[in-house]
This record gives structure tokens, sequence and C-alpha cells, in this order.
């Protein structure tokens, strides 16, 4: 089955766009051309390839297509390139846990990006759910914590982070006046970075408790690790947010093991210079990052 590349374009152009009309402006045709090459694409795999949503979204059987398109895109940057034309600098969408983007990951796009003309979409995303936006084309990369690659993809280990319970003192003398235990993890107020952050609870479920305590969700990185600081709820942190304030008495650790999550670097499996100088790049930042042991 032939699939045109213009129809594969016009594809990813509305999903990026997020609708048929802006889509059809960044194009430089009509909408009803839009539609057209739509409808083709739809009629060559014999299946919906776009939820007519707003914004609209690429359906299961539409995200292989938008990915193709997008490592089309790649690969004639690539060859292009090599051939010494003059091309427009390539957006490259990567995706990464927040705590990775607030401690290691930013130098890595910098020293790219130093060394070429190349621009960065970055979606944070837990690093549990960022290799669904690898699965569906959405990125080209991925920081994950999922070990095995996404179908297309090679994996390779980047190190763990490791996350340490902590409490500011009054709030551990308030709701852990003889320390951690279950009932005191079922009652004392947590942080959480979002509705799928589970570090918490799962730290809480390794020290006996059974059903889940209050939390407050704090979706910002710098302003979770104040929120647990300041007192508003217990939370794990980094090495880096913490140690001075241990050594200073206002914090607390509320125990003496941790939680180490190992993340992984996911990206595409093709032979693309301008992908292996990102994943160079990422795999260096993170062998020189003290976040990661």
């Amino acid at each position: 089955m032939e699939l045109p590349l213009d129809q594969l374009r016009t594809l990813a152009a509305v999903v990026d766009a997020g609708t048929l009309e802006r889509a059809a402006s960044d194009l430089g045709i009509t909408p009803s051309a839009v539609s057209q090459r739509i409808r083709a694409i739809e009629q060559r795999v014999g299946r919906v390839v776009l939820h007519r949503t707003k914004p609209v979204s690429a359906t299961e059987a539409g995200q292989p297509l938008v990915r193709l398109a997008r490592q089309l895109a790649l690969l004639e940057h690539d060859a292009r390139a090599a051939l010494g034309d003059d091309v427009a600098a390539p957006r490259v969408p990567l995706a990464v846990n927040a705590d990775s983007l607030i401690t290691w990951f930013l130098p890595a796009l910098t020293s790219v990006a130093a060394a070429h003309a190349v621009t960065f979409e970055i979606h944070r995303e837990d690093q549990e759910r960022t290799a669904q936006l690898l699965s569906a084309g959405t990125v080209m990369g991925a920081v994950t914590s999922q070990r095995n690659p996404v179908s297309g993809c090679i994996a390779s280990p980047l190190g763990r982070m490791r996350y340490t319970a902590i409490a500011s003192r009054a709030f551990a003398e308030r709701w852990f006046p003889r320390g951690i235990d279950r009932t005191s993890l079922e009652r004392a107020p947590i942080v959480d970075f979002d509705r799928h952050d589970t570090l918490q609870s799962a730290f809480a479920r390794r020290h006996g408790a059974r059903i889940a305590a209050p939390r407050h969700v704090i979706s910002a990185s710098a302003e979770f690790a104040q929120a647990v600081t300041s007192g508003l709820g217990w939370g794990m942190l980094l090495p880096g947010q913490y140690e001075d304030g241990v050594a200073a008495g206002s914090l607390v650790e509320l125990a003496a093991d941790t939680i180490d999550i190992p993340l992984f670097w996911q990206r595409w499996n093709l032979s693309s210079p301008l992908l292996d100088t990102v994943t160079d790049a990422v795999r260096a930042a993170a062998r020189h990052s003290a976040a990661l042991v």
C-alpha cells in the first residue's frame, strides 16, 4: 500500500496544529485541500486516522502514520543537510519527567543547540507515561522508567533518581511524634506532584499503610519541594533539595530507606545524525549529573 508523502505530512500537520484550519495555514493550502488529503489517507488505510475533537488527535490507527511522517521528515532533513542544502532548523520533540528537566536534562539540549541549528519542543510528563508519547509518534525521544523498548525504538540506561521521604520538623513532630507507622502514614497529609504521582503512596505502603492519606497536589517541581519543606505535607525529595535543611534541623528524614527510580533513554531506531547527537548529549549529561546514581 502506497502512502503519499503529502498526505502523511498533512496528517502530522493537523495533529501538530490541533485544527484543520490552522494546519491549512501552516501548509499554505486551503482547509478543503487538508480535508481531502485526510479523507484520501483514510480511504487508503481503510480506517479513521483522526479524532475530530478540539483539538484533533490521532486515532490508534493514525498514530503510526504520524510517527512515520515525522520519521520521514527527520531523514529528509539529515539527507539535505548532508548534501549541503540550506535547510530550516528542525524541531525535535522530546518527552522528559519534571525532576529530570529541572536537574540534569537541560544542559544536554544546550550543548546540542550550541553546535547545531535545531529547536526543541519539550513535553513534560511523568516518567511512567513519557513512553506513551514516543509510541504515539508525538516525540522522537523520551526519558522514561520503561526498560523495554517501545516498538520501533531502542533503549539505553541513564541511571537512577533517588528519593528520600522528607518533612519539616514541625510537621514530623505533629504527625509522626513516635516515628512513622501504619496509622500515622494513613493520616498525615502528603504532597503529590500530580494525579499520576505514586512515589509517596509507594513509600507509605512499604511501611504498612493500607489506605491513602489526604494529599495536596502541587504540579510544579520547585513549588513541590517548597510545599514539603514549608510543612504543607511530607513528600519524596531528591538530593540537593533537603540536605541543608536536615543539617540545620528544620527538616527531617522520615526513614533511612529510599526509593530509586531507574531511568532510560528511548529514541526512534533510525540512522539519523541529528538524533544520534541528541542521544549522545543526553547520555553524557546523565553520566555527569549528581542527580543520578
